[in-house]
């Protein structure tokens, strides 16, 4: 119920609110993946139904079609969605430039694909996600299973050249065997704690062989939506040059917020 969740989840539910304002009857969207992302789907879906929008949903992983699918919207795939209008996600860090970190979900791959097959990418997100310099969140990098440890020995030797503060790559885990992506593959978790030049190192990380991709995001989001436990949402648009801001109220619904 609404009352009962936590500051966090209010904050989150305050931003996938608003951001579901901006998608209009007929779009073709890209659906995130992540607690967030759930929210939005909730209220996406939610407006589809009061709204009888028609909406063609491309998710970015299984969690997030399922999810849409048990709520009635239309998932089809990239391939047959074509181009999309509008990708709304998550992320887990963003700075004053809209560059990202995304990937803690494990669904960075997809959801880059979706995100530059789309218009306009709008990120929602609580302000603990808005940092001065990324790196702060470990950073996920996508490789192939064969050869991960060569991959990951080449990675650690690239960024003692590079401007960040560590080198160290880390096998994700799942349990005790290693997480496994939608399409395969595993993530290697980089440690950087800072990371002085966002572009070089996405651009020097995709060159190493057995890196498929990798969670920094550039120039890929055009808005962001922040949302606060109070309900209060600021949304940034730096192409637009504006900043809006409002509340969101909570209003119990049993669409809404069955099962949580």
């Amino acid at each position: 119920m609404a009352q009962h969740l936590t500051q966090a989840d209010r904050a989150k539910f305050a931003a996938a609110r608003r951001a579901v304002d901006c998608v209009e009857d007929g779009m073709k969207l890209g659906l995130g993946t992540g607690s967030t992302a759930a929210w939005m789907v909730r209220c996406l879906a939610e407006r589809a139904r009061e709204e009888n929008l028609r909406l063609t949903c491309v998710p970015t992983s299984t969690r997030t079609a399922e999810l849409a699918r048990s709520l009635g919207l239309k998932v089809v795939g990239l391939d047959q969605a074509g181009w999309l209008d509008l990708t709304i996600d998550g992320a887990d860090e963003f700075d004053a430039d809209l560059n990202l970190i995304k990937g803690g979900g494990g669904a960075l791959l997809l959801e880059k694909i979706v995100a530059t097959a789309s218009d306009r990418m709008i990120v929602i997100s609580d302000a603990s996600k808005e940092v001065k310099t990324l790196g702060g969140f470990p950073l996920p990098v996508e490789v192939i299973p064969f050869g991960w440890q060569a991959s990951k020995l080449l990675i650690e030797e690239l960024l003692s050249g590079l401007d960040v503060m560590g080198s160290t790559a880390t096998m994700r885990m799942n349990g005790n065997k290693p997480f496994i992506t939608d399409e395969g593959n595993h993530l290697l978790d980089l440690s950087l704690g800072r990371i002085g030049n966002p572009r070089q190192l996405s651009l020097a990380l995709n060159q190493v062989p057995g890196v498929v991709e990798n969670g920094l995001f550039i120039d890929i989001c055009d808005a962001v939506v922040i949302g606060y436990a109070d309900g209060r949402v600021e949304m940034r648009d730096p192409i637009a040059g504006t900043v809006e801001e409002e509340r969101i109220i909570f209003v119990e619904s049993d669409n809404i917020f069955q099962d949580i």
